[in-house]
């Protein structure tokens, strides 16, 4: 575990075991989360383009927008949506997003940024008891919270002009409450996280350390993965390889639930649901003549979009229910989920 002092000290880095409780106090929140994110409306950002990623989640028929790039700058955002206290989390090392409920063992959690990094990934803290947070894993490695972890909300990756077009009410997050409710249409959240960081990954080239003994070369450390989390029978988990999946209709089971994955646009699309509907279990294809409608059921022969709607068909107007899922490079998701298993089409 290295804190990162962004040159405020002699040592760029110092690994926890040397660093004062005073540097420790004076490094949190450098990387400035949002507490009090403020909504606008679709164009509000003049530099979003339709192909710019955004990590989305749905609240009923509400669906909310984070752009990357924005997430690139602030790698956190505590909210409130539909009654349920949500974390929005992205670390740029390791292409990771994923959206938490803050409730834990009855509490609600608010979080910043410990400018530490824990096996080259995002190390979060919580206000309430000072505990440090892994954010791929949402598991607290350090104080009061060791062990425990937070619960995975069901989101997505998708580039903006398909969340969009999917979804006619957007909250599209523009900046903060209180006088900055437009700073992140500034152009400085135009830039990406540059190129080739992917292919150094795949080399074995890491930002910060990580435990060499817990890498699993079954894929390239730079492998995008979609990990699929059901409770069921129990935590179970799954890892489904993007760049292997390629396009399709991932017909799988999770912990003894029957899920489908949709995948588009070469994995920068995805979606994860369950493939129950009133009791029945569906089997999905991809058709390839719709970018909005280009699933079917072959119970059915309905048709669904990528957001799990039935739009034409048997079953139109029945929607599917969205399961837990995250996005990251599989090196990431190796450390968290140790043995996991990988989804082999």
């Amino acid at each position: 575990m290295l804190f990162d002092t962004f040159g405020t000290t002699s040592a760029r880095f110092v690994p926890l075991s040397e660093i004062s409780d005073a540097l420790q106090t004076d490094l949190k929140d450098a990387i400035t989360p949002v507490s009090q994110p403020a909504y606008g409306a679709l164009d509000a950002l003049p530099w979003l383009e339709d192909d710019d990623l955004v990590l989305g989640y749905e609240s009923g028929d509400d669906a909310y927008a984070y752009p990357i790039n924005i997430l690139n700058f602030h790698e956190i955002v505590n909210d409130t949506i539909g009654g349920v206290p949500v974390l929005i989390t992205y670390c740029p090392l390791c292409f990771s997003g994923v959206i938490f409920s803050r409730e834990l063992d009855g509490q609600t959690l608010t979080f910043g940024n410990t400018s530490a990094l824990y096996q080259s990934d995002l190390l979060m803290y919580d206000h309430q008891t000072g505990s440090y947070w892994f954010q791929v894993a949402g598991e607290a490695v350090v104080g009061a919270k060791t062990g425990s972890r937070l619960k995975p909300l069901a989101s997505t990756t998708m580039p903006w002009g398909q969340w969009k077009g999917l979804h006619p009410n957007i909250f599209l997050i523009t900046g903060s409450q209180g006088g900055q409710e437009t700073q992140f249409a500034a152009t400085r959240y135009s830039s990406g996280f540059g190129s080739g960081y992917q292919d150094r990954i795949n080399n074995g080239q890491f930002a910060f350390p990580v435990d060499e003994d817990k890498l699993d070369d079954r894929l390239s450390a730079g492998e995008i993965v979609l990990i699929v989390e059901t409770s069921k029978t129990g935590d179970a988990a799954m890892a489904f390889p993007l760049g292997v999946i390629g396009d399709s209709a991932v017909n799988a089971d999770v912990g003894g639930e029957p899920i489908v994955v949709f995948t588009a646009s070469e994995g920068r699309s995805v979606g994860a649901f369950s493939r129950t509907v009133d009791g029945e279990i569906l089997t999905f294809d991809r058709k390839d003549d719709d970018i909005f409608t280009v699933f079917t059921d072959r119970e059915t022969n309905s048709d669904w979009d990528f957001a799990g709607r039935a739009v034409d068909g048997p079953l139109a107007g029945t929607r599917l229910q969205r399961v837990s899922s995250r996005w990251a490079f599989w090196f990431s998701v190796a450390i968290s989920f140790l043995g996991i298993e990988i989804h082999n089409p």
